[in-house]
């Protein structure tokens, strides 16, 4: 019987959420039919059944995380249906559809109804043979830190122990605790046990997120007694003091999207570990703002309109063939330099920021790129992008002038080496050929990543898009 698994639907994609289920157990599918909605870190995207049959599970429920090639649904002939276990102990069942446990499998006492029982020595549903098949035995709290290895010191599951000599004492107990390496590792390093932690992911194990409120609640239990002394059993390492801020009275507590958690934890990562420097160029815009204007005479009343930021990605597609270094990515142990200039402007929607990609902008026309731009946006705002269209960027802009704003710095959008901030064009008294004169002028911040470019080679940058810009019609 062919299983359903999570599928990646983007490139930073590590889990995601089954947000709903479009078929239900018993119906009849077909190759191509839509069998869910899954919320990625970046949409709602539609999942393709890709075997005929009869579905016969729904291994997970609505609103359920769930890592990439993990097991959610097993089609089969309609045979199984009613006596078939799931494959693996770690799956869910759904609400209202527990399956009746065997003998071995009976638990001594009542467990989350919306969870399996684990059995004694659990199979993966298949081995892991690359980053889909790691990233499903990874934390389902949250996408994998690539950064670094995963902590392989720590006691392994109850099946890999099966096979080494049988451990003995607490180190036994630990061994029988369902719990993901990384939470193992985080427990560790805080000093906390284990078994005083109760896990929320399937089958009770132990996630991230455990250990984060798990610490949380240490941290507050120490607030509200000042003054408690640390014993012999305390930690030799200080614990680390909760990142979240306490809810007061009257707090709205609002759920995180999968959107607004993968946007949180990419650009902190991001901020914390891309050393940035910033530069800041300061454009006369009068000459664009009145080529824009010509353009969008030119092209109305059928025709795109034409916005600054869609010039703006003309001048810096064409600004970066010219400067190679700067459409470049940090790669660990070397650089990678892009032949493709694939420009990506930063879209803010109410579930968080979203990035949709211009493919090969610099083989655009002004008039392609607002096209294409418009209908990105609106498709990000509707949540509708693909894959396609939000992976790949090699540069980033980020534009809130229309805000009002005169400048900021933005968070480099990883792996990209940089991203462009631009303000508000703001009318100003400057001095030209020795008269004081109003010109509309507007801030342009280049963030770098330090680790790829030096500053030199950004300045060089910066300056011949600052021209660039002052003469359009180049």
């Amino acid at each position: 019987m062919p299983d359903v698994s999570m599928p990646r639907l983007s490139d930073t994609m590590e889990e995601g959420v089954l947000s709903r289920w479009l078929k239900q157990e018993g119906d009849e599918v077909h190759r191509g039919d839509i069998l869910a909605e899954i919320e990625t870190d970046k949409a709602t995207m539609e999942l393709e059944c890709y075997d005929d049959g009869i579905l016969e599970r729904l291994l997970v429920t609505e609103g359920t995380t769930v890592p990439i090639g993990e097991s959610i649904a097993v089609i089969g002939d309609g045979s199984s249906a009613a006596t078939d276990q799931p494959a693996a102990a770690d799956h869910p069942v759904p609400a209202g559809a527990a399956a009746e446990p065997t003998p071995e499998q009976a638990p001594a006492s009542p467990v989350n109804p919306s969870a399996a029982a684990p059995s004694a020595e659990p199979a993966p549903a298949k081995a892991a043979t690359g980053p889909a098949d790691a990233a499903a035995r990874a934390d389902a709290s949250g996408p994998v830190d690539t950064s670094s290895p995963l902590d392989t010191s720590g006691p392994v599951d109850t099946a890999a122990a099966t096979e080494t000599a049988p451990p003995s004492g607490a180190e036994a107990g630990a061994e029988q605790i369902r719990t993901s390496p990384l939470a193992r590792r985080l427990a560790k390093e805080q000093g906390l046990d284990l078994a005083d932690i109760s896990g929320t992911g399937p089958g009770g194990r132990i996630r991230k997120v455990d250990v984060d409120a798990a610490v949380a609640e240490r941290e507050e239990s120490a607030a509200a007694s000042p003054a408690a002394r640390p014993t012999a059993t305390a930690p030799a390492t200080p614990a680390a003091a909760p990142t979240g801020a306490r809810p007061l009275a009257g707090d709205e507590e609002l759920p995180l999207s999968a959107i607004r958690r993968i946007t949180a934890q990419r650009l902190t990562e991001s901020a914390t570990t891309t050393p940035h420097f910033y530069l800041t160029s300061v454009v006369d815009v009068e000459r664009l703002l009145a080529f824009r204007a010509d353009l969008n005479a030119q092209l109305a009343p059928s025709g795109p309109k034409v916005s600054v930021t869609d010039l703006l990605a003309r001048a810096c597609a064409v600004t970066l063939r010219a400067h190679p270094e700067a459409n470049s990515s940090w790669g660990e142990d070397k650089i990678l330099r892009h032949r493709q200039i694939n420009v990506g402007i930063a879209v803010a929607i109410d579930e968080g920021l979203m990035v949709p990609v211009i493919r090969e902008t610099d083989r655009l026309g002004v008039g392609e790129i607002a096209t294409q731009s418009a209908g990105l946006f609106e498709r990000a705002r509707a949540g509708r992008l693909t894959p396609d269209e939000m992976s790949g960027g090699t540069f980033t802009i980020s534009n809130l002038g229309m805000f009002g704003i005169d400048h900021f710095t933005a968070v480099i959008n990883p792996p990209e080496a940089a991203i462009l901030a631009v303000g508000a064009a703001t009318a100003e008294p400057v001095v030209v050929e020795s008269e004081v004169v109003i010109r509309r002028r507007m801030k342009l911040t280049l963030s770098v990543d330090h680790r790829v470019l030096d500053g030199a080679s950004g300045a060089a940058f910066l300056r011949d898009l600052k021209h660039t810009l002052q003469a359009p019609a180049r």
